[in-house]
C-alpha cells in the first residue's frame, strides 16, 4: 500500500517540479535581478533598425487613433481640431524634447524614473520611485484594459457581427486579455516583426480614411463653412476660443501615450560599431530619430483625423451608445468606403489595439523587475516573466470587470497615468539640467514642466477617478513592497565580497585555525580618548568578557552604513594597520548583513568557520528591529546570527557568534 502511495505521489512531485521550472525558467542569478525583457548583454553589437523598433512602441502610440478622435470630439465638441492642435504643440515642443533628453540620460531603457532615482537617494528616492511605479502601473495596465475594451467595441459595432455579442463586451474583452497573457506565457519572441506588419497595415488604412475624409470636406464646402459659422457663433472672441482649447487639452492627454514605452525599448535599437555599454551614442541618436519620427507621424494623423471626424460625423454619434463612440475613424471608414473596407479597418484596429496591450505588458515586465527585486521589495520570482504575466493578467481581468469594459470610464485613469509619467520626466530632466549647470535647458524644461503640472492637476480635478485608481495601484505596490522587504530582510543581501591586499594579508597571517573577529563601531574621539586608546579599551573589555584565546591575534571589524535603503550590494573590505591593531573596515547598507557576508567569505577562504564577538545593545528590541529595517543597524548580534542561520543550514560550517 505504501508503494502505491509513493508511486502516486512521485508523478505529482515531478509534475510540480516541471511546472515550477517552466514558470521560473528565466529567473536570473545576476545581482539586481532582471533588467526587463528588452535587456541585452551587448546592445551596441545587437539590435534592430530604429524604424522597426518604432513600430513596436508605435502599437501603443499609433493605436490611440482607434479612439482618440472620438474622445477629443466628446471632450471638446466643435473645438476638437483646435484642442488637438494644442495637443500637437505640447507633443512637439514639450514631450518630445523631454524624452529626447531622457534617451540621453537613460540609454539602457530605464526611463525617466531612473533619473529621479539617481537624483533622490536614500529612502525618499525609493518611496518616490514606488509612487511613480504606481502611476506607471496605472498607465500600462489601463492601456491593456482600455485597448482591449476598444478592440471589443470595434468588433461588436461592426455591421457584419451578430448583435447578440453586444451584450457580452466584458466577456470578449476578458478573452482578448487572456489571449494576450497566453502569448507572453508562450514566449514573445517575434514582437518586432509582428509590430512592423501591424503598424504598416494600420497606418495605411488610416491614411486612406483620412485622405477620403479630407476629399469629402474639400468637395462639400458647406461642411467647413457650417463648422466655422458654428464655431464663431459659440466663441465670438478668438481669445475665448484659445482659452477653452487650452482648458480642454488635459482631456486629450491620451494622445501623448507611447513616449515612456519609446525609451523603454531603447535596448532593442541597434547602435554604432564603436558604441560602448557606458556611451552607446549610436543607439541614443537613433532613438531620438525614433521618437521624433513617431511624434511627427502621430501629430499629422491627430490633426487631420480630428478635423474630418468633427466635420463629417453628427455630434450625437459621439455620445455613449452612439455609432462613433470610441471608434470615429471606423465610423467614417464604413460610411464613406463601404462595409468591406470598414470591416478590414475594424480588423486592423482590433488587432493593433490588442497588440497595444502587448506593448503595455512589455513595459510592465521591463519596469517591475528593474526596480522592485533590487530594492528587496518583491519576491525573487518577480524576476521571472511568467509569474508576472499571470499577476498582471489577473489584475487586468479585475480592472475590466470593475469598469464594465467601458472605454470612456477608463479614460480618466489612463490620462492620469500618462500625464504623471510625462510630468515626472519633465521635472527629472529639469533637475538634471540644473545639476549639470545648463541654465538655458533648465529654464526651457522648467517651462515645459509647468505646462504638464497644470495638465496633470486639471485632469485630476476633472477626472478624480484616475487618481483613485492610481492610488489603489500605489497602495498595492507600497504594501506588497514593504511586506516583501520585511520578509527578505534576513537574506544575506551581499552579491560579492572584495578584499583589498591588506585585508587579505591579515586573514592569511591568522590562518590556519579559526580566525576571531571583534565587532566594533567605527571609531570617533569620545571623552577626549584617541582612536588608539579606544581600540585598547575595546580589546581589554572583550578579553575580560569573552576570555578570547590569543587576544592579540584578532581582527577588529567596523561597518560604516552607506545607504540603508539599498538591498543588494557588493561589499568592499579595506584592511588598516593602526599601531598594533588590525582593522577591517567595511561599507554596506546594513551592519548585520555585511558582517555575515564577511564571515562566510573568510570561512570559504580559510576552510574554517571564523568566530565573531559582540556586546549586547541596550534598548527596546522592537525599536532595534525597526532601526535595522530602516537604518541598517540596531541590535546587530541576533540579526547577524539569524542571517548566518538562513545562509548556512549546516551548523558545523556556520560561523560562530558570541555575545556577552
Amino acid at each position: 500500500m505504501l508503494e502505491d502511495v509513493a508511486t502516486t505521489t512521485r508523478p505529482r512531485e515531478d509534475l510540480k517540479h516541471r511546472f515550477g521550472s517552466w514558470l521560473l525558467h528565466d529567473v536570473s542569478d545576476r545581482p539586481g535581478g532582471r533588467a526587463g525583457p528588452h535587456a541585452r548583454p551587448h546592445p551596441e553589437r545587437e539590435g534592430h533598425p530604429w524604424w522597426k523598433v518604432m513600430c513596436l512602441t508605435g502599437v501603443d502610440y499609433f493605436s490611440t487613433l482607434g479612439y482618440q478622435p472620438a474622445i477629443a470630439a466628446l471632450a471638446a465638441g466643435i473645438l476638437s481640431p483646435l484642442a488637438t492642435i494644442v495637443l500637437v504643440l505640447v507633443t512637439l515642443l514639450g514631450a518630445l524634447p523631454v524624452y529626447r533628453r531622457v534617451a540621453e540620460e537613460s540609454p539602457h531603457g530605464e526611463g525617466s524614473i531612473a533619473i529621479l532615482e539617481r537624483l533622490l537617494p536614500f529612502w525618499r528616492g525609493k518611496i518616490f520611485v514606488l509612487i511613480l511605479l504606481g502611476f506607471a502601473a496605472t498607465d500600462f495596465m489601463i492601456t491593456m484594459t482600455l485597448s482591449a475594451a476598444d478592440a471589443t467595441a470595434h468588433l461588436v459595432e461592426n455591421p457584419l457581427v451578430p448583435h447578440a455579442l453586444e451584450d457580452d463586451r466584458v466577456g470578449i474583452t476578458l478573452v482578448l486579455l487572456a489571449l494576450l497573457g497566453g502569448v507572453f506565457l508562450a514566449g514573445f519572441t517575434e514582437a518586432i516583426t509582428i509590430a512592423v506588419a501591424l503598424v504598416g497595415v494600420f497606418l495605411s488604412l488610416n491614411l486612406v480614411v483620412v485622405v477620403t475624409g479630407l476629399w469629402h470636406v474639400a468637395t462639400a464646402a458647406e461642411v467647413f463653412i457650417d463648422w466655422t459659422r458654428l464655431l464663431v457663433s459659440q466663441y465670438p472672441n478668438p481669445l475665448h476660443m484659445v482659452a477653452v482649447a487650452l482648458l480642454v487639452f488635459p482631456k486629450l492627454a491620451l494622445g501623448l501615450s507611447g513616449f515612456e514605452t519609446g525609451v523603454a525599448v531603447m535596448p532593442l535599437v541597434e547602435g554604432d560599431p564603436n558604441d560602448t555599454e557606458e556611451r552607446p551614442l549610436g543607439r541614443i541618436r537613433r532613438t531620438k530619430k525614433l521618437l521624433t519620427t513617431a511624434a511627427l507621424i502621430m501629430s499629422g494623423f491627430l490633426i487631420t483625423s480630428s478635423l474630418i471626424t468633427t466635420l463629417l460625423i453628427p455630434a450625437p454619434e459621439f455620445q455613449p451608445g452612439g455609432a462613433a463612440n470610441g471608434r470615429a475613424l471606423a465610423y467614417l471608414a464604413h460610411e464613406h468606403l463601404g462595409q468591406w473596407f470598414g470591416s478590414a479597418y475594424d480588423v486592423s484596429t482590433i488587432v493593433i489595439l490588442w497588440f497595444a496591450g502587448a506593448s503595455a505588458m512589455a513595459g510592465l515586465l521591463n519596469l517591475v523587475p528593474r526596480y522592485l527585486p533590487r530594492y528587496g521589495m518583491a519576491p525573487r520570482w518577480a524576476q521571472a516573466v511568467r509569474p508576472l504575466v499571470l499577476v498582471f493578467t489577473t489584475i487586468a481581468f479585475l480592472v475590466t470587470i470593475l469598469f464594465d469594459a467601458d472605454v470612456d470610464a477608463q479614460g480618466g485613469a489612463y490620462a492620469t497615468g500618462v500625464l504623471v509619467l510625462i510630468t515626472s520626466a519633465a521635472i527629472a530632466v529639469t533637475l538634471s539640467a540644473r545639476r549639470r549647470r545648463q541654465p538655458r535647458a533648465t529654464v526651457a524644461f522648467a517651462a515645459i514642466s509647468v505646462v504638464f503640472v497644470y495638465a496633470t492637476i486639471t485632469n485630476m480635478v476633472e477626472r478624480p477617478e484616475g487618481v483613485k485608481i492610481a492610488s489603489c495601484f500605489i497602495a498595492g505596490i507600497m504594501i506588497v513592497s514593504f511586506l516583501s522587504r520585511v520578509i527578505r530582510s534576513f537574506e544575506l543581501r551581499v552579491t560579492a565580497v572584495d578584499l583589498d591586499e591588506t585585508a587579505e594579508r591579515f586573514i592569511r597571517e591568522l590562518s590556519p585555525g579559526p580566525i576571531r573577529l571583534i565587532a566594533h563601531e567605527p571609531p570617533s574621539e569620545r571623552d577626549g580618548r584617541s582612536i588608539d586608546e579606544e581600540y585598547r579599551a575595546k580589546l581589554a573589555e572583550e578579553r575580560a568578557g569573552h576570555h578570547i584565546p590569543d587576544p592579540d591575534k584578532v581582527l577588529l571589524v567596523e561597518v560604516e552604513v552607506t545607504d540603508p535603503s539599498d538591498f543588494e550590494t557588493e561589499l568592499c573590505v579595506r584592511g588598516e594597520q593602526r599601531g598594533p591593531y588590525r582593522v577591517l573596515r567595511v561599507s554596506g547598507p546594513a551592519v548585520p548583513n555585511a558582517i555575515a557576508a564577511l564571515l562566510l567569505h573568510i570561512r570559504d577562504m580559510t576552510g574554517v568557520p571564523p568566530h565573531i564577538y559582540f556586546d549586547w545593545t541596550e534598548g527596546n528590541p522592537v525599536k532595534h528591529l525597526l532601526r535595522y529595517l530602516f537604518f541598517g543597524d540596531g541590535e546587530v548580534a541576533p540579526v547577524t546570527r539569524e542571517i548566518l542561520r538562513e545562509a548556512e543550514p549546516d551548523p558545523r560550517r556556520r560561523p560562530a557568534v558570541h555575545v556577552g
